[in-house]
């Protein structure tokens, strides 16, 4: 199992005009291997990464001495990710690679066998020590670093390979379903309603301003760079606050449910909508659920995603009977069938409940996992049925 730690770096300005110049030289073989993976292609050739970086290897030292400054690391693992990049594109899991850009993500990798950790500090070729804020907090085999620039904060993520956790046994033994929306960010089938930090609406007077203030900085001066650079620290600012906010939530419900429920948001359509795209993009729904998978994944905890299309709203949580219509600007209702009165996104939470615990009993029969065979007898979900597809991670 892989583990990353992202660490921040204490580095001074010597340090920090290498991490530049090493980041402009693996974009440059970045940039120099698209072009003649393209060149190659059109003249009827078959590239390949391993093939442009003996190429480069031969042509390095007279047409680009520079990258000679720099560790060896930097355009070569930069081919190697273009090569993967094709890779994804040829599984049709991602689209055609584009060049890289100047302060856009600006990253270099290392190797295992080009540097070295020893408590907070970590050795770069041709650099020597590094001061790193915190110590590498897995233990296991070191496998890469990568160093990238974030705003004026450069950071490093160690990649290690870690044996598996065994699963911890959960005391509380329950299912819970989590509901996101927009006017709350989570909403628990126990009723309680985790509101969303905002961190982009609560900073956009401070966003206006600074964005206004680089737009009238003329280009190519110092005052634009300053201006740019406190726009971008803003925006990272916003960003660690979601991220922190996420992280807590995930955590909480990793520690305190065994079987969690959750829809599977089309976030990108969603975010067409002109009226709540800022506010959909300001919750950051797809990283949720990122956070939740790999923490399912080495806890024990199981995950099901519910089908795009399950009516989770729709369905009475008390009869399980289905309304036909219900716009989204109503927020609480009651069923027409039971005549029980539904908050909309507690009813919802409930139904994603119920859909994660009939699923895992019908997928798993009889769960050799005690805490999750008392899940499911206390729900007495398995005489319970929904026809719908389901996109079930297991977890154990």
């Amino acid at each position: 199992m892989l583990r990353a730690h992202k660490i921040e770096l204490k580095s001074n300005n010597k340090q920090n005009t290498y991490f530049a110049k090493a980041c402009g030289v693996a974009r440059k073989a970045y940039n120099w291997a698209l072009a003649e993976w393209q060149k190659q292609y059109e003249a009827g050739g078959k590239p390949t990464e391993a093939a442009l970086r003996r190429q480069l290897n031969g042509i390095k030292r007279k047409e680009f001495p520079w990258m000679l400054e720099v560790t060896k690391n930097a355009p070569q693992m930069a081919i190697i990710q273009l090569g993967v990049a094709f890779k994804n594109f040829f599984a049709k899991r991602a689209h055609y690679p584009n060049f890289r850009r100047k302060w856009v993500h600006d990253r270099f990798t290392l190797t295992n066998d080009q540097f070295k950790v020893n408590d907070s500090r970590i050795r770069i070729p041709h650099l020597g020590w590094v001061r790193m804020r915190e110590s590498l907090r897995y233990g296991g085999k070191i496998l890469s670093a990568t160093i990238s620039r974030c705003a004026n904060k450069w950071f490093v993520s160690i990649a290690v390979e870690v044996e598996p956790n065994p699963p911890v046994a959960n005391n509380n033994q329950v299912a819970v379903g989590v509901d996101l929306g927009l006017k709350s960010f989570a909403t628990l089938s126990t009723g309680k309603k985790v509101e969303g930090p905002k961190p982009h609406k609560v900073l956009m007077q401070r966003v206006r301003r600074l964005s206004k203030s680089l737009s009238r900085k003329k280009k190519g001066s110092k005052n634009r760079d300053k201006a740019k650079l406190k726009l971008a620290s803003l925006h990272a600012k916003i960003a660690n606050i979601r991220r922190d906010a996420q992280h807590k939530l995930t955590t909480s419900l990793i520690k305190h449910f065994t079987i969690i429920g959750i829809e599977d948001l089309h976030v990108k359509g969603m975010i067409k909508n002109r009226r709540l795209s800022r506010g959909i993009a300001d919750m950051g729904f797809g990283e949720f659920r990122r956070q939740l998978e790999y923490k399912t994944a080495s806890s024990g905890v199981k995950l099901v995603v519910a089908d795009r299309w399950f009516a989770s709203s729709k369905i009475c949580s008390h009869c399980e009977e289905k309304v036909n219509h219900l716009p989204l600007s109503v927020r609480d209702w009651t069923c027409e069938f039971c005549l029980t009165h539904h908050d909309r996104d507690i009813n919802a939470a409930k139904n994603l409940e119920k859909l994660a615990v009939s699923s895992i009993a019908s997928a798993c029969g009889a769960p050799s996992d005690g805490a999750i065979a008392t899940v499911i007898a206390s729900y007495g979900a398995s005489k319970q049925e929904f026809n719908t597809r389901l996109s079930i991670f297991n977890k154990s």
